[in-house]
Parts: structure tokens; sequence; C-alpha cells
């Protein structure tokens, strides 16, 4: 059989459709042949050798079957046609099929849907029947097993093949399943043009040797969504002020209007943007070409926009209002009451003659200020105080965690033990490796049996087959949790210095960043600030941050 790019890798006899590299052992009753069938020439896709292919549902049975446990044996596949005028004694391939199931060659009848076995009222029932009257279970990756165990059944089996009102229901599932393949092999199946991008022409063509658009950078829309993205991570902006940003300093969408917030929020969500094209739940592989944002950009924006959508579930890493000047506006609380602390202002905001504003700004508590509960806290704080405190935390924190080598901070932080994992999952390899010598032994030793080569039994040798399998199986399950575990293991470690990066990061940035840009680094730093009479302080440190110093007092 033709082979493509995103198939299995199984091998096919190209004359007969049975498969040549069938596995040393297949579970009784689960030896599947598949029966692929398009209606016309139109519908078929030719291969770079221009042979006819039907790949959409060739993936989907072989992908089927793999789910089931089941192990595809042969595969037959009807070109052009039509299972509404040909009848099923002049096709050839449904003859082959029932001769095979005279001979008991295969035990599953699989089809992508029942109607690929034809649609003749008077006659494809019958046909169905007959496989299941030969021992034969008929299936279909769409729609499940066609069963006779009642009349109910029977009746469902004659229904299925006149009902014509499923049709465009079935035709929508083709189409669907066609696009989400195309898209999963990273190939453009058309839709709204995403802002950033430009269509080129690649010399790819459709099943109909029609040429096709791809996509391409525009480059200078791309810097646009680069803006975009950047205000979104950096400065705590939501799609409303990123679009009065780029409103205020002229730049317009591709019509030439002013941007509207759902479409900035649409951009923002859009997982084009690191290269993946997407086709209702299907996702592609990354492209790497039509890359704009990198991965870390974009997923820290997506919880800074799941955050703004839930801001009363969870603490979000990026202050909900990032338009005010006060430093800890969204996560300060009065540590009397509980009470979030609002931010306001007194005075008339005219400048005095020497040029100072008598504009104060103030940390208050809500419950003194508007609800006027009990709270025997102060009723405001200056922000200046405030955040000139936090500024003084944040710098020693800066400095005992610069202090620290890469290598001890990782270390210190990592309470996982890395090495030991990949100690055991080595160990649980080798093991797998030794057991499955051992069966390859055995089953050269029933040759030598069958010859008179050697000491043993067939039936002895059987049964020691049988356990070694199942010693590879328990051995298989075991190596790959290992290498789960080890995989988490190294996860973390590598989390952890890329935390101890964007510290060390932040700490450059944070004396010569604009206020919006200081919030997001402090927001990412601390997730809540209790502050009490005469400015007393309680903070609560981001977890990361909190390891780090703990982990400074030990290697200490």
């Amino acid at each position: 059989m033709n082979q493509t790019n995103y198939l299995q890798s199984y091998i096919f006899d190209k004359q007969t459709g049975w498969r040549i590299d069938l596995p040393s052992y297949i579970a009784p009753g689960t030896r599947v042949l598949c029966l692929y069938r398009v209606s016309t020439g139109k519908q078929l896709y030719h291969n770079e050798q221009n042979q006819a292919d039907i790949p959409m549902q060739r993936i989907r049975c072989r992908d089927f079957a793999e789910q089931q446990g089941w192990t595809v044996v042969c595969e037959l596949q009807e070109e052009g046609v039509s299972g509404h005028k040909v009848r099923a004694e002049k096709r050839d391939k449904i003859q082959t099929i029932k001769s095979y199931a005279l001979e008991h060659k295969f035990d599953i009848l699989l089809v992508f849907m029942f109607d690929r076995i034809g649609r003749i009222s008077d006659e494809t029932p019958f046909v169905v029947e007959w496989f299941a009257q030969h021992d034969i279970r008929i299936w279909s990756a769409v729609e499940g097993e066609q069963k006779f165990e009642s009349h109910v059944d029977k009746l469902t089996n004659y229904i299925r093949y006149w009902q014509a009102d499923g049709e465009s229901r079935k035709t929508a599932e083709c189409v669907a399943n066609s696009m989400a393949i195309l898209t999963s092999e990273g190939c453009y199946t058309g839709g709204g043009l995403a802002y950033g991008y430009k269509y080129i022409r690649t010399g790819r063509t459709n099943k109909r040797k029609q040429e096709v658009n791809d996509l391409a950078i525009r480059e200078d829309e791309a810097e646009v969504v680069r803006i975009m993205f950047t205000k979104a991570r950096y400065e705590g902006y939501g799609s409303q002020r990123v679009a009065n940003y780029l409103t205020k300093n002229g730049i317009k969408n591709r019509e030439g209007k002013n941007w509207h917030p759902s479409t900035i929020k649409a951009i923002l969500r859009n997982p084009l943007y690191i290269g993946i094209m997407r086709s209702g739940a299907t996702r592609s592989p990354v492209q790497e070409h039509l890359r704009i944002i990198d991965d870390e950009t974009f997923y820290v924006v997506q919880a800074n926009l799941d955050a703004r959508a839930n801001m009363y579930a969870n603490k979000p890493h990026t202050p909900v209002a990032t338009c005010s000047n006060a430093l800890l506006s969204g996560f300060i609380f009065c540590g009397h009451c509980g009470a979030r602390l609002c931010v306001t202002t007194s005075g008339k905001g005219r400048p005095r003659k020497d040029g100072s504003d008598p504009t104060r700004t103030r940390y208050t508590c809500q419950t003194k200020s508007r609800t006027h509960g009990d709270c025997d806290g102060q009723t405001g704080y200056t922000v200046r105080k405030l955040d000139a405190m936090i500024d003084t935390i944040l710098h020693g924190i800066f400095a005992r965690i610069g202090s620290m080598r890469r290598e001890d901070a990782i270390r210190a932080c990592y309470s996982g033990n890395h090495d030991a994992q990949q100690t055991i999952f080595q160990k649980v390899k080798r093991d797998y490796e030794k057991a499955e010598q051992n069966l390859q032994t055995l089953k050269d030793e029933v040759v030598k049996s069958l010859t008179g080569e050697s000491a043993f039994e067939p039936n002895i040798l059987d049964m020691a087959i049988r356990g070694q399998e199942e010693k590879c199986a328990e051995l298989r399950r075991a190596m790959a949790h290992a290498e789960e575990e080890a995989a988490k293991s190294q996860a973390t470690a590598e989390h952890i210095a890329k935390q101890y990066d964007e510290i060390l990061e932040w700490a450059q940035l944070y004396d010569n960043c604009n206020i919006s840009m200081k919030k997001v680094i402090v927001a990412n730093m601390i997730d809540r600030v209790d502050v009490f009479r005469d400015y007393q302080l309680t903070i609560r440190l981001n977890i990361t941050i909190e390891q780090f110093l703990i982990s400074l007092e030990n290697v200490a």
C-alpha cells in the first residue's frame, strides 16, 4: 500500500493488500481487514508518485484499530466505485472479502462508516448480515459495531441504508475529518486570513491537482502583533488598553480603522502566532516558519487573560489594574479586617508655586471608607511610603538571590531526586531489554522443537513464552512509568532554572522600567501584602521566590 508520512509504519503487499510486517503474536479474534471506498475519482488523493490514495479513511481506521488493541492484517480500497449504483456481485473487493471470510483469514471487517460497504437499501443490509452469519464482526470507526442479537438490530441495520437524511451529516463528517488531517499535517485549510500573515503559493496542490494557498509571515503586521503581546505580558495590558495604545499611536488595523478590543483579545488567544494551526479540535505540530511569538510569552499572556477573567477566584500573576501608578493596587489588603485596599486621591490637583504636586495618593481600607464596618486599623496608608518599603524589600531579595550560583540555586530548590529517577529508569529499561531477548530465545527454540532439534516439547515452550510475554508486558509498563517520572523530574529542574533566570532579568529591569512593567514584576514575586497600623507589613511571597530564599539560608 502507498505510505504517507502521517500513517503508522505498516508494510503491505501492493498487489494483495495483505500486511507483510505482522507482529509475532496476534490475540485471537483481533485480526482486522479494512475496506476503504470513495464514489468518484475526484475524491481520491494523489501522493507524490501520483498514486491514488484514501488517507482520511485509512488514518481513522488504523487509529481506531490501534485504540481497540486490534491488528490490521489486510487493507483493500475501492477507487471511484459508487456504493449506490454498483451492486455487490459486481464489486471485486466485496467478493474478495467474502472469500477471505470463508477461509477464516480475518475476524473483523472495519470501515470508516458503514456506507463504505454500500448504500443499496435492498442489498447492502443483507451483505452485512452475511458477514455476521460467517462469524465476522462488522465495525465502523465512527458508528461503532453492527450487531445482530435481536430483531431491533436487524431493523437498525436495514434502516441505516435507506436513511437519506443522514447523508448530509456523513458528508460533513468526511469534510471535517479531511480538514483535521490536513491541519494535523501542518497544511493551511482556509478560513479568514489572520492578522500578521499573507497568502503565498508554494506549489502544494489539493486532490484535484489545483494549486492552493499557504501562509507566510507579513512582517509589517507581525511587528504590531509583537507589540500587542509585549504590552500584555510585560506591562499587564488588557485588550482594551492595548486597543487604546494602538489608536493613540496611530496604528490602524488592516482596513485602516481603529482596533476593537474583541479583535485584540482574539489575536492574543490565537495559537497560530506560536506556529500552531487549528481546525476544530485538531491542532497541528508547531510550524516554525509561522511563529511570530515565543512560547513563553504566549502562555504567560494566556495565564494573564485567564486571571483577568477569574480575578476574584484566584490571585492573578499580573495585577488586575496596571493603569494606576500605585505599585500594589490589586493585591494589598488591610491586616485588621482583611478588606482589599483601594487607591484614592485627595487634593485639588493643581501644582504649587514651587512646582510640587499637592495631590495625595493613599491605599484606603474599603471597610472604613465605604461600608463603615468594624475595623480597628488605619483608614489609609500613603502610597509613596508603602511602595518605597516594597522597593527596599525587593532590592534585598534580588541581591540575595543574585548572590547564588545558578547550579546551587537549582540543586537547593529541587527537592526531587532526578539522578535517582534516571537510575531507576535505566535499570528497568535494561531488565525489559533482557526479558525481550529471553522471549526471542524461547521463540527461536519453538522452531527447533518443530524440527526435532530441541529437547523441549512445543507445549512446554508455549507455556514458557506466555509467561515471558506477561513478564515483558509488566516490565514495559514499569519502564513507561519510570520514564514518565524521570521526565517530570527533568521538567521540574528546568522550571526552577527558568525561574532563576527570570528573577535575575527582573532585577536588571526593575529600576529602569515604567510603572506598568514594574507592577507586573511585583505581581510575579509577591502574592499578597497585608498592612497593619504604623505600616507593619506581612508579605506572602510567590512560592518559587520563597523556595529560593529558604535555599539560600540552607546553603549558607
